[in-house]
This record gives structure tokens, C-alpha cells and sequence, in this order.
């Protein structure tokens, strides 16, 4: 089976449409934050943008669950912000991608407004640099974040269910 990434920079609702739409489908859900290292954490939080060498085993330990994750499917989250992360997260197997993609302020004012979280928003600027969108030859869905949660899980469940 094939295993939905939901991506996109912080702040864009990756947590909200992600869990929305692995409970439609019946299947696991799995939060990216969690699979951070707690130096990866740290760091963020000091306000220090992670580099490729912080993410790699971040983006193994995502592409070891999507692997365990190919005979019933699943939903993780994941910023995946570059081509080259989303090659390691298809090296766990069949993914197609749900880019929550929108506009700078929205996602400051978001990010501001949320408890609890560790990335400040003195990082989405550097978040935004990286973010390469969903290639041509990449399986997905760009949605804009300025939609209702229930209508990008709408469109996106009608386009996942489409995509042979």
C-alpha cells in the first residue's frame, strides 16, 4: 500500500489534515516531531535551523516507518522540504505526497498562536528557503493551507483515491 507524507514547513497544519486523514482511512498515523533526536529538538528550539547532516537520521528513522508501514498503509507528517529528503522517505516504499503549502503570514500567525510547540517562528524564513515544491515525476497534492482543514482532507482523500 502506498503511505500518505503530509509536508510542508511549520505551521502549516501538517498535525491536523495528517491525523484527520489516517483516521478516514482507518490506518496508523505517525507525528514527525517524534522522531526527532533530542539534540535535533535542542536545537530548534535555541533557534538554530537544522542542517542536511541533523536530518539525516530523522529522515531514516521516517523512511524505516514508512517501510514498515507498505502492506496497510499509513499517514506520516514530515517537513520533507527538499527533493533529495523526499528520495530518502521514498526509499521506505510507495509514498504520495500532500504539500500543505501557503502564504508566509498565515504560517507566522499560526505559528505564533500554537502552545507547547519547539520551533520558534524566528526559523519559518529559513524553513521557506529550503522548501523545494513537488517535482513533476513526485506523487501528490499541493493544497492551500488558507482551506478549512476538512476541505483539504476532502480534496486530497478524492485525489489520493484518484491517482491511478
Amino acid at each position: 500500500m502506498t503511505v500518505i507524507v503530509v509536508m510542508g514547513v511549520s505551521g502549516s497544519g501538517k498535525t491536523t489534515v495528517g491525523t484527520a486523514l489516517a483516521e478516514r482511512l482507518g490506518v496508523d498515523y505517525a507525528e514527525a516531531d517524534t522522531f526527532h533526536p533530542k539534540a535535533n529538538i535542542d536545537k530548534m528550539s535555541s533557534g538554530h535551523p537544522l542542517n542536511d547532516e541533523d536530518r539525516q537520521p530523522w529522515l531514516e528513522a521516517i523512511a524505516t516507518w514508512i517501510r514498515d508501514h507498505q502492506c496497510s498503509g499509513g499517514v506520516v507528517t514530515s517537513s520533507a522540504l527538499k527533493y533529495r529528503y523526499r528520495d530518502i522517505l521514498r526509499g521506505g516504499g510507495k509514498v504520495w505526497f500532500l504539500h500543505l503549502h501557503g502564504d508566509r503570514d498565515l504560517l507566522a500567525d499560526r505559528m505564533k498562536t500554537r502552545s507547547g510547540h519547539f520551533m520558534p517562528v524566528s526559523l519559518l524564513d529559513s524553513q521557506l528557503a529550503d522548501l523545494e515544491p513537488l517535482r513533476p515525476d513526485e506523487h501528490g497534492l499541493v493544497a492551500d493551507i488558507a482551506k478549512k482543514p476538512e476541505e483539504i482532507v476532502e480534496t486530497a482523500l478524492s485525489a489520493f483515491k484518484d491517482r491511478r
